[in-house]
């Protein structure tokens, strides 16, 4: 059976980096100073593990308006362009859905539980802000994997905004780059 997993880039104080674009750039593309082939191979080696993605309708747009045709990606661009893709919209159509994706409708919960019993790879969630908080409040993630940027923004879209349950998480593993960046995967714990 497939885990739900959100893998997202945080500043130190909670702001998520939007992979598509414009949002996560507004601070001047934080991340690409910390980079390092460190992570770029643990990034590499998550997508490879993973059996399908989960996009809101902002990621998708960017992703499937930039990968396709992105030069020099190599096997990593083969393997997230031939992933098939779940995307959740109330404003998208089905003729709207290129580049191996389909939309999620009916019942939230039935459905990713359909897609989890469907696979035995992780399913996961890259950028997609709104889709995650969705998901969080309804408790239907089953892990965060975080990768921590040794920055502090002070203002931007929070992967966890203000909201009226607590969320209980397990930590399950640590992983420290060279580069100051650290990835902290944990559980979300079921009541």
């Amino acid at each position: 059976m497939s885990n739900i997993v959100v893998s997202e880039f945080v500043s130190l104080d909670g702001v998520m980096e939007d992979p598509g674009g414009a949002e996560g750039y507004k601070h001047g593309g934080w991340t690409f100073q910390f980079g390092s082939p460190e992570q770029e191979q643990w990034k590499s080696e998550e997508l490879f593990k993973s059996g399908a993605l989960l996009l809101g309708r902002k990621t998708y747009q960017g992703f499937a308006a930039a990968w396709p045709t992105m030069p020099g990606t190599g096997a990593y661009g083969e393997r997230i362009n031939s992933l098939p893709k779940y995307v959740l919209s109330t404003t998208l159509a089905d003729a709207e859905m290129t580049w191996n994706a389909a939309l999620i409708k009916g019942d939230l919960a039935d459905e990713l539980t359909r897609l989890k019993q469907e696979g035995d790879q992780d399913i996961l969630i890259f950028g997609s802000g709104q889709l995650v908080h969705t998901l969080s409040a309804r408790g239907l993630i089953d892990e965060y994997r975080l990768m921590i940027f040794p920055v502090a923004l002070g203002s931007g879209k929070r992967l966890f905004p203000e909201q009226d349950e607590q969320l209980n998480l397990t930590l399950v593993e640590t992983k420290a780059f060279p580069s100051g960046v650290v990835v902290l995967t944990y559980r979300a714990n079921r009541n």
